[in-house]
């Protein structure tokens, strides 16, 4: 079912700082989005290297890692099938538009938020 990490997203006090980092450290910048508040996608070169989601803190975020997603072919299927094989969701299928993909959330059993996402991407929409 879950094919790889297909992105860690973390919540941070300054994008650009982390950006400026994670560059220094080899990863390029996907995309730069009005997402969250302002966020950045990055990624290592090579083939299936997870994606660092980057946003700065807003609300009451806790800044850390917010999630990590996974992977699958079709995140609605894997909503049905895993809820039919009594796996509590905490969201069901959501659209996320600014990357065209579909996502399921729920909680491991320390409480961790997981999320379930389709592999396919949309071309990026940039601001």
């Amino acid at each position: 079912m879950v094919q790889a990490i297909d992105h860690i997203e973390l919540i941070v006090r300054d994008v650009d700082a982390h950006i400026t980092l994670f560059e220094k450290l080899g990863f390029k910048v996907l995309m730069r989005t009005a997402h969250h508040g302002g966020s950045a996608e990055l990624q290592l070169p090579g083939e299936n290297q997870p994606i660092f989601e980057i946003h700065a803190v807003h609300d009451e975020e806790v800044i850390g890692i917010n999630h990590i997603a996974l992977r699958v072919d079709n995140a609605e299927a894997a909503y049905k099938d895993l809820s039919a094989d009594g796996v509590a969701f905490t969201r069901g299928p959501k659209l996320i538009e600014v990357t065209g993909r579909t996502t399921v959330e729920l909680r491991d059993p320390d409480g961790w938020r997981l999320q379930l996402v389709d592999k396919d991407r949309a071309p990026p929409e940039t601001e």
